[in-house]
């Protein structure tokens, strides 16, 4: 299923989409953070809802949220991890082109939760060098800590598309992730949560993001340098998830830090994601 957060005559609420419509399961759950908790049962009764309706509305007729239009803890993100962006990230720091050994870990603020179709806050008086990344992102379904490999992608609940946009200049001024991805509005997610019955293997996708129409980053979820599965074992050794945490998994080569010349979004930009089986995620730049 695809699920929705939209809102409509102001009112949000969580639907599921079928072909061009949108089926509401407020019936079902008030939120998807809801129905994430309601485990396997309430996820079969919003199927359940979905093939029984006969009323929807059109997909166009309807504001999107993002899936989850704010989560209850930080986004979870893995840096480096497409070994071509890698590179070109220590290359336009000039530093050792040496691919990462263990997963690299760090978090983006749930209020960088950003809408499809919304706009992006160039935020020029805070950073000049503002960079897109398209991701892959995971919403984990049932939680615990010490997760073996083998479980891990059994607890996934589904997958949607963020764009972790950056602040490269405060990126490499605070000499961390976490200030220069957390800008308000730097986290575009959606169009929708597709569940993971969809993409029966996650790392077989193409993922690509067009700005102003022309592709800039064009890779394979296959390339990543750490599986979902391992990131996920490895992300629990001490340290437990919770269903509704939010995992992206890194982003392809193609970035703005890493062109020559450097270019960085400007205001009236438009970024298109698209990751295979899930869709695309459009957002403009303002």
């Amino acid at each position: 299923m695809r699920l929705v957060t939209y809102r409509y005559n102001g009112v949000e609420q969580i639907g599921a989409v079928r072909d061009d419509q949108v089926v509401s399961l407020h019936g079902v759950a008030t939120s998807m953070l809801a129905l994430i908790d309601g485990g396997p049962p309430l996820l079969d009764q919003a199927r359940h809802a979905l093939d029984a309706a006969d009323h929807s509305l059109p997909l166009d007729e309807v504001e999107l949220l993002a899936p989850i239009p704010r989560p209850r803890k930080n986004i979870i993100c893995l840096g480096m991890n497409y070994a071509a962006h890698a590179i070109e990230s220590l290359r336009a720091k000039g530093l050792p082109e040496k691919l990462p050994e263990y997963p690299v870990f760090f978090s983006k603020l749930s209020t960088a939760v950003n809408s499809p179709g919304a706009t992006v806050p160039l935020m020029p008086e805070v950073s000049s060098q503002r960079d897109w990344e398209v991701e892959l992102a995971l919403v984990i379904g049932s939680g615990g800590s010490n997760i073996a490999k083998d479980e891990a992608l059994g607890r996934v609940f589904g997958y949607t598309i963020l764009n972790d946009v950056s602040a490269r200049d405060l990126q490499n001024r605070h000499q961390q992730f976490f200030y220069s991805k957390s800008l308000d509005g730097s986290a575009p997610m959606g169009p929708w949560l597709v569940t993971a019955d969809e993409i029966p293997d996650p790392h077989a996708l193409r993922i690509q993001l067009r700005l102003n129409g022309e592709t800039v980053q064009d890779s394979s979820t296959g390339d990543m340098i750490f599986d979902i599965a391992t990131c996920i074992a490895t992300f629990t050794t001490g340290i437990t998830l919770e269903p509704g945490d939010i995992i992206t998994t890194g982003t392809p080569s193609g970035v703005g830090m890493g062109m020559t010349p450097q270019q960085w979004l400007k205001a009236g930009d438009v970024m298109e994601c698209e990751i295979e089986g899930i869709g695309v995620l459009r957002n403009t730049v303002g």
